[in-house]
């Protein structure tokens, strides 16, 4: 780029602010953190009960965890305008809803960064939690809501598929309550070479009548477009499989025909197996 071209600075266009509704009115830079302090660009000043017009009554300020800027932990410092209506004497803050969601501790931008941060860069709840500077509670609801709103409750990510995998996992370790789910994974991308495998969704618990269920309560054009099914040895799958999909071609994945084909090797050979255990 021999001539590269440059417009004035715009520090609510860096910061991803512009469509949070906010302008910037001062900083705070310091080593660790950054605080931006902001306004509501739209005015709110009309009553949402009789529709008078409100009398401005001060300012609150909303502290909103935003996405790390320069390696620091963002805060913006939100002024929010009170109005009290001369009418019905109702009192109401300016709509910040652009800016976060209702009572959110995180700024919609900081949300995204971190749902794409675990999902993507694979980063932990815990290490998120630090570069926003909040709570891993506050950090790890935001995500779970977020995930959930954008790839779980997603009407259209089940289109397209033709190939799933289904596996139980451990996930609870303790000595109450239900150890295991039963993952759904969509291996369609692996197989047509246009990507990685993406999950579907996860059960609690682990049978035939859990993944059973799980495939009736899909639509009929899913069960209709399902190829193939990759699984471990686990009888209830493949029975769930021939019951709800008879079209389904049903397969064992590569790790358990490893797993199978080394679990019999150790058995006719006696031995033990890497992990120090004897078969028999």
């Amino acid at each position: 780029m021999p001539k590269p071209t440059f417009t004035c600075p715009d520090l609510e266009s860096f910061c991803l602010l512009g469509g949070l509704g906010l302008t910037v009115t001062g900083q705070q830079i310091h080593r660790d953190r950054a605080i931006m302090e902001c306004r509501v660009t739209e005015d709110d000043p009309w009553c949402r009960n009789c529709g008078g017009e409100g009398i401005p009554r001060g300012t609150v300020v909303r502290k909103l965890a935003h996405l790390p800027l320069g390696w620091r932990p963002t805060t913006l410092w939100v002024r929010v305008r009170r109005y009290r209506c001369g009418d019905c004497v109702r009192v109401w803050r300016q709509d910040t809803t652009a800016a976060a969601e209702p009572r959110a501790k995180l700024s919609r931008h900081a949300v995204l960064w971190a749902l794409k941060s675990v999902v993507i860069d694979r980063m932990s709840i815990a290490r998120v939690a630090a570069a926003l500077a909040s709570a891993w509670h506050t950090v790890n609801d935001a995500v779970l809501a977020a995930g959930r709103q954008l790839l779980i409750e997603d009407p259209h990510r089940f289109e397209g598929v033709k190939v799933i995998g289904v596996d139980e996992h451990c996930w609870r370790h303790t000595g109450r309550g239900s150890h295991y789910v039963t993952v759904v994974i969509d291996l369609t991308p692996v197989k047509e070479r246009t990507g990685p495998a993406r999950l579907l969704d996860m059960v609690p618990g682990r049978s035939k009548a859990v993944f059973k269920t799980w495939l009736g309560a899909q639509s009929k054009d899913f069960r209709e477009g399902i190829e193939v099914v990759a699984m471990d040895g686990f009888t209830g799958f493949k029975t769930a499989t021939a019951e709800e999909l008879p079209d389904a071609v049903a397969v064992m994945d590569p790790f358990h025909v490893v797993a199978v084909r080394h679990e019999a090797l150790c058995v006719r050979m006696g031995v033990r197996d890497p992990c120090g255990l004897v078969v028999a």
